[in-house]
């Protein structure tokens, strides 16, 4: 089954790719591997929520925004590579959440993240992670991801 199909399965398509908020691109290809820039849970447009996690954000709803960041990532991989058919897997994901100062649930946030991976990838979809606290994200988002994939 080729990864359309599988989003299609989910209910998901790949949305089209966010320009850059700053002097960056979306993703840049080097070898084998894809690398994303650090995406924000925009959803035609515009930001799905602002403010902390743990205050004016609640976990769920930002475990929900992460699964819209990593969606977000493999557009701009898919612009990149031409084909997210091409990924043989997923290598990193690295996961920032806008914290209030007593939130410590950031791995169960960037879950939203992976999840999604796993469920369109498999067991390719497996990767190494890091989910992290912050004070504050661009344009104050409550999450940011990044990935790393590895293609043929």
């Amino acid at each position: 089954m080729n990864v359309a199909d599988r989003l299609a399965e989910l209910g998901l398509t790949l949305p089209p790719v966010t320009a850059p908020v700053a002097a960056y691109v979306p993703a840049v290809v080097t070898g084998n591997l894809v690398y994303t820039s650090g995406q924000l849970p925009f959803v035609d447009g515009a930001l799905e929520a602002t403010g902390k996690v743990g205050a004016e954000v609640s976990a769920d709803d930002a475990k929900r925004f992460a699964r819209q960041c990593a969606l977000n990532a493999l557009a701009a991989a898919d612009s990149a590579i031409g084909s997210l058919d091409r990924v043989t897997r997923v290598v990193k994901v690295v996961g920032f959440v806008a914290s209030a100062p007593d939130f410590t649930g950031q791995p169960g946030v960037i879950n939203g993240a992976s999840e999604l991976l796993g469920e369109v990838f498999g067991a390719s979809g497996q990767h190494a992670r890091s989910a992290v606290g912050v004070a504050v994200l661009p344009l104050d988002s409550p999450v940011e991801v990044e990935v790393v994939l590895e293609f043929a």
